[in-house]
């Protein structure tokens, strides 16, 4: 890592083959390390989401067999990563926009 390239702080989650595939999980490398490098990613590899919050964002990873999202803020100092999971609905389930906003404030309070 380079001396300006920004750290990953990982509240949840992990990304690992299985489940994910080996492309998907070198994908998923792939776009955290642009993310570090302070590149402005945008569709189709990542869409804002406000829902959850300011500089929040949902990296979007297609895999043979199953949809991968990874919703991340974009700190500062760091790209703080808030959640991993299989999306297998159109929309993003409430229960991953809850418990990452929760632990994104959880983050922010320490």
């Amino acid at each position: 890592m380079a001396a300006n390239d920004k750290p990953l702080v990982w509240l949840h989650g992990e990304i690992r083959t299985p489940p994910m595939s080996l492309n998907a999980r070198l994908e998923a490398g792939w776009l955290l390390r642009r993310l570090q490098k302070h590149e402005s990613l945008g569709m189709p590899h990542s869409r804002p989401m406000p829902s959850i919050g300011a500089r929040v964002h949902e990296l979007r990873i297609r895999d043979a067999d199953a949809n991968w999202r990874i919703i991340y803020r974009i700190d500062p100092d760091a790209i703080v990563l808030a959640a991993v999971f299989s999306k297998t609905t159109r929309s993003t389930p409430s229960l991953q926009i809850d418990s990452s906003r929760a632990r994104l404030k959880r983050h922010d309070q320490t």
